[in-house]
């Protein structure tokens, strides 16, 4: 396997593992042994930890943005796009905890002090919001309505509010969670866990 086919392997564990770990409750070693490296060879893919969670947070808003981009060519973007994250988040549950972890990891390091942390996560959700944008006609009011249901939705996944509460009545029906979406969430683990996280419950 060549280098650039293990930096992708350490990716793809990193995601995994921060997500269900979060940054400060993941170790590097747990990471190399998901992939099969020593630790001295993850470094050598990777300079430090705090550079394996960007590429990891980075990974995971690009995937999702390619993911929204893709729904949202046609007409009713906006409505095939919240469709499209709604299954995202339901059969792929740590690119959610991923998500969420990545905004604890900055408002944490933003709180210490620390504004390089965060630079490159906000320049991808930057990113994010303006091909959003593209895609949703260049409409402000559209996309600020539509990355508030997304950030309501990530909230109320998160929290476990199940299939059928109230809470859900303000979503856009494209976006509700089914039955069938929660039962694949729950199979990962507890419905909107974010294990690790000090910001947020389990």
């Amino acid at each position: 396997m060549s280098a650039d086919e293990r930096r992708e392997s350490v990716i793809h564990a990193a995601i995994t593992a921060f997500a269900r770990g979060g940054y400060d409750g993941t170790s590097t070693e747990t990471i190399a042994r998901a992939v099969g490296v020593s630790q001295p060879y993850l470094f050598r893919l990777f300079p430090s930890k705090q550079a394996m969670f960007l590429a990891a947070a980075e990974r995971c808003l690009t995937d999702t943005m390619g993911i929204l981009l893709a729904a949202g060519e046609g007409e009713d973007a906006a409505q095939c796009m919240a469709a499209a994250y709604g299954r995202l988040i339901a059969e792929d549950p740590d690119k959610l905890l991923m998500q969420m972890q990545t905004y604890a990891a900055v408002a944490a390091a933003e709180a210490s002090g620390d504004h390089e942390f965060g630079v490159s996560v906000r320049a991808c959700w930057a990113r994010m919001w303006d091909e959003v944008h593209l895609a949703l006609g260049a409409d402000d009011e559209e996309t600020k309505n539509y990355f508030a249901h997304g950030m309501l939705i990530n909230t109320l996944t998160s929290l476990g509010f199940p299939v059928g509460h109230r809470v859900w009545s303000s979503i856009w029906d494209s976006a509700r969670p089914t039955s069938g979406e929660t039962g694949k969430a729950e199979e990962a683990g507890p419905a909107g866990s974010v294990p690790g996280s000090t910001s947020f419950p389990d």
